[in-house]
C-alpha cells in the first residue's frame, strides 16, 4: 500500500494540533486550569508524534545498501513504536504528576467561559483530523471487520496512531470540560485535578495499546491469511508447481512484503524448466500481491501429503478454507479482494 493514505492523516492531525497546542496555552495562561494545561502538553504530545511519524515515512523510502539489503521499511515501524513511548512518558505521566498536585493544592480556575469556549474549539479541530483518519483507513478495513479488528491487524503503523491519539483527544477534551464544569458548578476546584487524573490515565492506557501493537510489528509479523491463501494459489495456478510444501512471509514495512517457500516440482522436468517454471511463479505472485517484492522459491520433490519437518502453515494451505470475508490485510497489499482465483 502506498504511504499517501497514511501521510494524508498523519499531516491532517499535524496542522490540528499545530492550532489547538496554541489555543490550549493561552487558555490555561487565563483560566489556570490544570485540565488544559495536561491538555495542551498532550496536545504538544502529539504534534511531536506526527513528526516523528512523517520522519519514520520519510527514513523508509530510503534506497535499501549493504548493510540493510532489504532496505529501511521497517523505519516506520521503529518511529511509530517511539511515538507511543512518548505518548506514555510526555503525554501521561505529565498527565498525572499535574492532576495529583491539584488535588493535593487546589485553586480556583479563573475565566471558566474561556476554558469551555477552547476546549469547544479543541473539539472541532480534533473531529476534523479524526474524520480524516477514518475516511483514510476506511479504504483498507474489511468491511465486515471492526475498528478494534483493524488497529490490531493492519500493517500500516501511521493510520492506528492517528485513529487512536485522535480518539485519545476527544475522548481527554470531555473530561477537561467535566473537570472544569464540576469545578465552577461545586465550587470545588478539586475536579479539575481529577479530570486531569482522568486524562494522564487514559493517555498511558492508549500509549499502552499503541506500544503493544507496534512493537509486534517492529519485530516482525507475517502477511494475514486472505494474503498467504493468495499468494499460494498463485504459485498453483500454473503448472510449474505441483504443491506448496511450505510458506514464509514477513512484512519488511507495509509495502513491502518478503515471500519464501518451498514448492514441488515434476520429478523429470530439466533444469531450464525449472527456471523458467520458477519465473512465471513469480511472476504470478507479483501480480496476485503487488507488495511481495522480496520473493524466494525453492524447488524440491513431493515426497508426500506434507513435509513434517517443514509443515506449511494452516493460512497458507490451499486445503484450508479461510475467510474471505476479512478483506482488509488484501487491500493492504495492494490485492483485488473480489478477485476470483481458482481452488486447488
Amino acid at each position: 500500500m502506498s504511504t499517501s493514505g497514511g501521510n494524508k492523516a498523519v499531516l491532517a492531525a499535524l496542522a490540528s494540533n499545530l492550532g489547538i497546542t496554541v489555543t490550549k496555552f493561552v487558555a490555561f495562561a487565563f483560566t489556570g486550569s490544570s485540565s488544559l494545561l495536561a491538555e495542551a502538553v498532550h496536545s504538544v504530545a502529539d504534534t511531536g508524534n506526527q513528526g516523528l511519524l512523517l520522519l519514520g515515512s520519510r527514513r523508509a523510502r530510503k534506497e535499501r545498501d549493504r548493510e540493510h539489503p532489504f532496505g529501511y521499511g521497517p523505519e516506520r515501524y521503529f518511529y511509530a513504536f517511539v511515538v507511543s513511548l512518548v505518548l506514555f512518558s510526555v503525554g501521561g505521566l505529565f498527565a498525572i504528576a499535574e492532576g495529583v498536585t491539584k488535588v493535593a493544592h487546589p485553586h480556583k480556575i479563573e475565566h471558566a467561559p474561556i476554558a469551555v469556549a477552547v476546549i469547544g474549539i479543541a473539539i472541532v479541530l480534533e473531529s476534523l483530523s479524526f474524520r480524516t483518519a477514518l475516511t483514510e483507513s476506511a479504504k483498507l478495513k474489511g468491511a465486515e471487520q471492526s475498528w478494534v479488528d483493524f488497529v490490531r491487524r493492519t500493517k500500516n503503523p501511521e493510520l492506528p496512531v492517528v485513529l487512536l491519539e485522535d480518539t485519545a483527544a476527544l475522548i481527554g477534551l470531555l473530561f477537561a470540560f467535566l473537570g472544569v464544569g464540576l469545578s465552577v458548578v461545586t465550587h470545588n476546584p478539586r475536579w479539575d485535578g481529577v479530570g486531569t487524573l482522568a486524562i494522564g490515565a487514559l493517555l498511558m492506557c492508549v500509549a499502552v495499546v499503541l506500544s503493544i501493537e507496534t512493537k509486534s510489528l517492529l519485530i516482525g509479523e507475517s502477511a494475514g491469511p486472505d494474503v498467504e491463501h493468495r499468494i499460494v494459489q498463485a504459485l498453483l495456478d500454473g503448472p510449474e508447481v505441483e504443491r506448496v510444501i511450505h510458506l514464509r512471509t514477513l512484512h519488511l514495512g507495509p509495502s513491502e512484503l518478503l515471500v519464501a517457500a518451498k514448492i514441488a516440482v515434476a520429478r523429470d522436468d530439466t533444469t531450464t524448466e525449472v527456471t523458467r517454471g520458477i519465473d512465471a511463479a513469480e511472476r504470478r505472485v507479483r501480480a496476485a500481491i503487488p507488495i511481495a517484492t522480496v520473493i524466494y522459491l525453492e524447488p524440491d520433490l513431493d515426497r508426500g501429503p506434507r513435509d513434517l519437518a517443514e509443515p506449511i502453515e494452516q493460512a497458507a494451505d490451499p486445503n484450508v478454507v479461510v475467510d474471505h470475508d476479512e478483506s482488509s490485510t488484501l487491500a493492504e497489499a495492494g490485492a483485488d479482494p473480489d478477485a476470483d482465483y481458482p481452488e486447488a
